[in-house]
């Protein structure tokens, strides 16, 4: 059964919301089997990003890239992260995991966590990140014995996995950032999101960009690129969703989208980004994108990471990660970029047959990033103060 609650949330049953959301993932897979935009990452002869996935990409706004990662670097994420699970704190607030140890991360200078009430939507409708999430979505009532907060979100994956530091240079990942924002592209922030089965909460519909709305400059590709790569087979059930080609719209009338949907927040255009595990997705920050709470048996866990044009930042105040004040000068964003080098070399020590990504920006300054315990002291620790949003 449903009930209403205050406003116009949607309250079922897990077992109601799973059923109400059987017909609609059945006709997003079609939806997104006709539009395709996946397979493997594929170069031309000059060692570029094939423009045919380039060009896909910029069309729809999003693209799915098939085994990314082997079964042995998911296998290493898996682990960290799942370590890093275990390790956290017990609820918001709280500084001890479910041990009585000292939680993960917990003396780290920002927080890395953020939890959620199970299968909620903690942000949608509310001023939270400048409102940008306008409508609330349908929540289910989780379990009796589920647990009054879970994990949604763990930040600063690079200082506190070396594995989330090394995917973070991955050859191939940096090579697709280049093909869409250029060479001296610059850093937004990472996170692993996870979804727990019968647990994880949903993220309101929204698009992340929150500068450049009016700006005379503005294009389709102003607010930069996200990626996930994805641990675990993800389903129509429990993996992201996006609206195809509203990365072109500039700022989209999400609440109006929905009250035109008859108040549902399952969007007719839609489709999912289902995954199996290695893949990994990339999204135009600009693209409308959500995620429902997850009634199924899937455990996703999402690594993600962004980026930037260098230009569309330089000059900025902080808005989403830094006080209003900060202002995004040569030396802030140099400061958060140098992180992409020591993950480069990171990667570099690690996987020795593989060819490093070249980031252009400090290809002359390589020697001065590599990756160490003293490094990671001037460098990697707490370098997520310093995570930059537009």
């Amino acid at each position: 059964m449903c009930t209403e609650q205050a406003g116009a949330t949607l309250v079922l049953s897990a077992h109601d919301y799973a059923r109400r959301m059987e017909t609609y993932a059945r006709e997003g897979m079609a939806r997104a089997s006709r539009i395709g935009n996946r397979g493997p990452v594929r170069f031309d002869e000059r060692g570029k990003v094939h423009s045919d996935i380039v060009d896909a990409y910029w069309k729809h706004g999003f693209y799915v890239f098939q085994n990314v990662l082997d079964e042995v670097e998911i296998e290493e994420l898996r682990r960290d992260v799942n370590d890093l699970l275990a390790r956290a704190p017990v609820g918001p607030g709280r500084t001890v995991d479910a041990d009585g140890n000292p939680a993960a991360g917990i003396d780290m200078k920002r927080n890395p966590y953020f939890f959620v009430k199970p299968l909620s939507d903690p942000v949608g409708g509310t001023s939270s990140s400048h409102g940008r999430h306008q409508s609330k979505m349908a929540e289910a009532e989780p379990a009796p014995e589920a647990p009054e907060y879970v994990v949604q979100i763990i930040a600063g994956m690079c200082q506190l996995i070396e594995s989330g530091l090394r995917v973070y240079g991955h050859p191939h990942l940096l090579a697709i950032a280049e093909a869409i924002n250029g060479p001296d592209f610059v850093p937004y922030n990472d996170a692993i999101f996870t979804k727990q089965p019968g647990l994880g909460g949903s993220v309101a519909w929204h698009q992340d960009g929150v500068t450049h709305w009016d700006s005379p400059d503005w294009d389709e590709g102003i607010h930069g690129v996200n990626f996930q790569a994805q641990l675990y087979r993800t389903s129509a059930l429990s993996c992201l969703w996006v609206v195809p080609g509203t990365h072109k719209l500039g700022k989209v009338d999400i609440k109006g989208m929905v009250e035109a949907n008859g108040g549902s927040d399952q969007l007719p255009d839609a489709i999912p980004l289902y995954c199996e595990p290695g893949d990994v997705t990339i999204v135009n920050r600009q693209t409308l994108h959500s995620s429902f709470a997850n009634t199924s048996n899937d455990f996703r866990i999402s690594v993600s990471w962004g980026f930037h044009r260098r230009k569309a930042v330089a000059g900025q105040h902080g808005h989403l990660m830094q006080p209003a004040h900060v202002i995004y000068d040569d030396e802030f964003i140099d400061k958060r970029a140098s992180v992409v080098q020591v993950a480069i070399d990171a990667r570099r020590q690690y996987y020795r047959d593989e060819t490093p990504f070249v980031y252009q920006p400090f290809g002359h300054l390589a020697d001065e990033y590599r990756w160490s315990p003293e490094i990671f002291e001037t460098v990697i620790r707490d370098y997520n103060i310093r995570d930059i949003a537009i």
